[in-house]
C-alpha cells in the first residue's frame, strides 16, 4: 500500500491492489479514510482500491481558504490523474454522494458506476434540515456536532472501530463541521432529491445504494419503486447492520457486494483478444 500527495492543495490517500475499474473510496464530512481500511483490504484483491482524505481531514494538510463540493471533486480527479487511473467507481459514504454526482456530470466517460453508502437519497427530512442549520451556525456548531455523533454511537459501542471513528470526528474543527452543514444544505436546496439529480444527468451510470439505516420499510419501498422506472439504479438494505458506518460493521460483506458490482462494469476482452 502506498501513500502520496499529488494535488496543488494536497490530499493524502492510500492506493492498493490492481484491476479495473478502480474503486475510489470517499468519506462523508469530518470522517477519515481509516474508516475504509478493512474494505480496501478486501477489494484490493480484485480491484485497484484508493481511499482519499479530503482537505483538512485525516492526514491531509489544512486547506488554504474555503472549499466545497467542486474543489473536493477537483482533488479526487487530481489524485486519479496522478495515479494514471482512467475508469473508476466512486464508493461514497453519506453526503460524499454529491461529489459522485458532480463527477458523473463532468467526466461521464470515466465514471463506470457509483456505489452510495447510507445516504438520504430521497431527500432531507425536516428534522435533518434543522440539524444542518444548527451545524452551519457557529453559535451552535459544536453542540450540533456532538449531538449528531452521539446518535451514531448510542447503543453501538461494541461495533469494532466505531468508538474510534466517532472520537476522530469529534476532533474535527468547528469550522469544518460548520462547512459541512452549509454545503449539504446548499446541495439539497439545489437538488432536493439526490436520485432525481442523478436521473437528470445526460448519461447516468449504474448507481447502487447500500444502506443500513433508516430501517423504515417505506424508505426501501420508495427506492425500489424508483428502480423499477430507472433500471440504472439498484438498492440493497443491509438488514444485519445497524449503524451509520456499515463499512465498519460488515466490511467483508460490503466489499463482496462492491466487487461484484464493479466486476459487471469491468472492460470486456476484445474479440481479437479472445481469438488470440
Amino acid at each position: 500500500m502506498s501513500h502520496a500527495i499529488v494535488t496543488s492543495v494536497p490530499v493524502s490517500f492510500d492506493d492498493a491492489g490492481h484491476g479495473e475499474p478502480a474503486l475510489v473510496y470517499l468519506t462523508g464530512w469530518c470522517s477519515t479514510r481509516a474508516s475504509y481500511a478493512a474494505m480496501v483490504e478486501h477489494t484490493a484483491r480484485r480491484h485497484r482500491s484508493i481511499a482519499i482524505d479530503w482537505r483538512g481531514h485525516g492526514t491531509s494538510p489544512a486547506p488554504d481558504g474555503d472549499f466545497g463540493w467542486q474543489q473536493m471533486a477537483d482533488d479526487m480527479l487530481a489524485v486519479l490523474d496522478g495515479c494514471g487511473v482512467d475508469r473508476f467507481v466512486p464508493v461514497a459514504n453519506a453526503h460524499a454522494g454529491w461529489v459522485t454526482r458532480d463527477l458523473a456530470a463532468r467526466v461521464p466517460g470515466r465514471v463506470a458506476g457509483i456505489v452510495l453508502l447510507n445516504w438520504l437519497v430521497l431527500g432531507a427530512p425536516p428534522a435533518f434540515t434543522a440539524g444542518l442549520a444548527a451545524l452551519a451556525d457557529p453559535a451552535t456548531t459544536r453542540q450540533a456536532a456532538d449531538g449528531l455523533t452521539a446518535t451514531w454511537l448510542d447503543g453501538h459501542e461494541g461495533v469494532p472501530g466505531l468508538a474510534g471513528q466517532i472520537a476522530a470526528m469529534r476532533r474535527q474543527s468547528d469550522e469544518m463541521w460548520a462547512r459541512s452543514g452549509r454545503e449539504i444544505t446548499a446541495a439539497y436546496a439545489a437538488d432536493p432529491s439526490p436520485l432525481q439529480a442523478f436521473a437528470a444527468l445526460a448519461a447516468t451510470p449504474p448507481v447502487r445504494h447500500l444502506y443500513a439505516e433508516p430501517k423504515d420499510p417505506a424508505f426501501l419501498a420508495a427506492q425500489q419503486a424508483f428502480a423499477r422506472i430507472h433500471p440504472w439504479f439498484t438498492v440493497r438494505r443491509l438488514d444485519t447492520a445497524c449503524t451509520h458506518f456499515p463499512m465498519l460493521e460488515q466490511p467483508a460483506e460490503l466489499a463482496a457486494d462492491v466487487s461484484r458490482f464493479a466486476g459487471l462494469l469491468a472492460p470486456k476482452p476484445s474479440q481479437s483478444a479472445k481469438r488470440a
